[in-house]
């Protein structure tokens, strides 16, 4: 009888051996959520993603929610909610009317996109790419994930797992961490990107819409609207082989009909076509308050109009209600007036040239850079690795950093303040120039446009 069950269980093995051998290849292959180690829990998630959510909609001209626009943009979100697998977050989906072509998703399931992207995007499909790409973003945590990975580094484990409670939001302040505008913690690595992209290829699959879209509507910006996206391409690197990869995932799926469009969203598309979306240095000059004063007068929003300062290594453009210091041969400060507090640099850019000792790659002499920097203030600190960029087709060097502002709280405390440090070979090949874009960390959001587009004014000699 042994001998016959055994007979029996392997005919049943062969049987279900073939019966998998024969299923069709999309019926053996699905993305789904990666897992990873994650401090924050899921409520905790939640919580920090409500807070990032109201500062940013203090920050940025979020339309409300009776705006027709964002109307259709919570339907068609709620269509591809619907088909989003792991955990059950309370997704809610915003319209920033802002003409930069760019979306994000803050932890825990807010989601805001631009009036420029709706503007540009030609088909429904193509908006809801875009959309179902954030979603995945917040379904794999890869926020809260990656401010993890840096809380590690700065606190030991031990202490760290007993670390965050209610207060969470002034525990994270205290370690220079926030999800806001700007946040470092919001742009996603090339991984990050890729695998937002096939989880999201799936859930427009399952909500009936055509996934190659979303890979197609990346290209499109890219290639068309390379002067309106440069927020988005920073916050979503290319990984490369989208298209290709996109398609891959699509193979293992079952043939289906998809949804190109429809009327709904040419109502929006045509709404937002008449809205008058605002400039980044627009919404940074209505900002209603001031962000920290120093010592000066005057305001630190940057002018949208730009001046050139021509230095015997480099030029570069800056806005024209901000003040340079320094000659054509030595380091240059530019900042505004109000930008200084207690001699020191509080808001602005510092543009200086380093010989490394022994480095023999830009790499190396970054890292060396850093280390001299460093010496002088042991509080700073690097967030996250160094990016490999180009600056006017130069290969550059990215690193974020955080450190102490000399402006202080009401309560007297020193805030803590963002430092994005850009590297690039001088033609000589024996210095690196350095740039060193600062702002309090709460306002680095607001200042980005501006050290962006200098940084693309930037040409070594």
């Amino acid at each position: 009888m042994q001998g016959h069950s055994r007979s029996i269980g392997m005919r049943l093995l062969a049987l279900t051996v073939m019966v998998s051998l024969s299923l069709p290849p999309w019926a053996l292959a699905r993305v789904q959520p990666s897992s990873g180690f994650d401090l924050f829990s899921a409520d905790q998630e939640v919580q920090v993603g409500k807070q990032a959510a109201a500062d940013t909609n203090k920050q940025l001209p979020v339309l409300p929610d009776s705006d027709p626009i964002v109307q259709y943009v919570q339907q068609l979100g709620a269509k591809l909610v619907a088909h989003a697998p792991g955990q059950k977050w309370p997704y809610n989906f915003h319209v920033v009317n802002q003409k930069a072509i760019n979306a994000f998703a803050l932890p825990g399931g807010p989601i805001y996109i631009n009036m420029g992207t709706i503007q540009v995007a030609e088909n429904e499909s193509e908006l809801a790419g875009v959309m179902a790409h954030e979603m995945s973003h917040v379904i794999q945590r890869h926020a809260t994930r990656a401010a993890t990975k840096q809380m590690e580094a700065q606190v030991p484990l031990a202490i760290l797992g007993g670390f965050l409670g209610r207060g969470i939001g002034g525990q994270l302040a205290a370690l220079g961490i926030q999800f806001g505008v700007g946040s470092y913690f919001l742009k996603n690595s090339r991984q990050a990107e890729k695998e937002a992209d096939l989880l999201g290829t799936d859930i427009m699959y399952d909500t009936g819409f055509d996934p190659q879209a979303m890979p197609r509507f990346f290209e499109i910006i890219k290639q068309k609207y390379p002067s309106s996206s440069p927020q988005f391409l920073s916050d979503h690197p290319d990984p490369g082989n989208r298209i290709t990869y996109v398609s891959s995932e699509i193979k293992t799926l079952p043939p289906k009909q998809f949804v190109q469009t429809s009327p709904q969203f040419a109502q929006a598309k045509q709404r937002a076509l008449g809205m008058k979306p605002l400039t980044a240095q627009q919404i940074a000059q209505q900002q209603k308050q001031t962000p920290g004063a120093g010592s000066g007068s005057g305001s630190i929003a940057p002018s949208s109009n730009f001046r050139q300062l021509q230095h015997n290594a480099f030029t570069i453009s800056y806005p024209d209600n901000w003040q340079a210091a320094g000659d054509a041969n030595s380091a240059v400060t530019i900042a505004p007036q109000a930008g200084v507090s207690q001699d020191a640099i509080a808001y602005g850019v510092i543009i200086n040239g380093f010989q490394p000792e022994s480095a023999n790659s830009l790499d190396s002499a970054t890292h060396e850079l850093i280390a001299q920097l460093r010496q002088g203030n042991p509080d700073l600190r690097q967030v996250g690795s160094d990016q490999d960029i180009k600056v006017n087709g130069v290969s550059a060097k990215s690193v974020d950093m955080v450190g102490t502002s000399p402006i202080k709280d009401q309560q007297g405390k020193a805030e803590r303040e963002r430092d994005w440090l850009v590297t690039l070979p001088m033609s000589d090949r024996q210095h690196v120039l350095y740039a060193v874009f600062i702002a309090p960390d709460k306002d680095f959001g607001q200042m980005r446009p501006a050290f962006e587009n200098m940084l693309r004014s930037l040409h070594v000699k």
